[in-house]
């Protein structure tokens, strides 16, 4: 095994770690204190103006407090929409809230993440991709029905 490859080991807990969240395309940067996906991780978001286009669940629950900015939150299928600004009131997001954000302005997070789960959901170009650790796609389908 190299470093590399144990680095990146879901199970290796990374300190003062930085890295696009959601992907390269997503718009957003995460620098964490801590990453251990089996237990927790902590850190703040980045959410540069704009979105991305899929809808996304997520491996994990959390707790985010938004610090500065604005962002809107769409979930799918349905388009309902919720607005957040910076607050001391918590917004919980479950693993298996399926949406996006779209950031009015650059917009800063404080999110605690709790244990990750092998795999979650994404939503673009008509189809619905299942996911697992490095955003590895385990599979591919255009039926709501295989995402859940």
């Amino acid at each position: 095994m190299t470093f590399k490859s144990i680095y990146n080991h879901k199970w290796f807990p990374r300190l003062f770690y930085t890295k696009p969240d959601g992907g390269k395309e997503s718009g957003v940067t995460g620098y964490f204190l801590i990453e251990w996906k089996p237990i927790f991780s902590l850190g703040v978001l980045h959410f540069k103006k704009g979105s991305r286009e899929a809808f996304h669940s997520h491996a994990f629950n959390a707790v985010t407090f938004w610090l500065k900015g604005s962002v809107t939150e769409v979930k799918h299928p349905t388009d309902v929409c919720r607005n957040f600004t910076a607050s001391l009131k918590p917004k919980f997001t479950s693993r298996d809230n399926f949406h996006k954000v779209i950031a009015h302005t650059d917009t800063y997070a404080l999110t605690f993440r709790g244990p990750w789960m092998d795999y979650w959901y994404e939503f673009k170009q008509g189809s619905y991709l299942t996911l697992t650790h490095g955003r590895k796609v385990l599979s591919s389908d255009t039926r709501k029905e295989s995402a859940k």
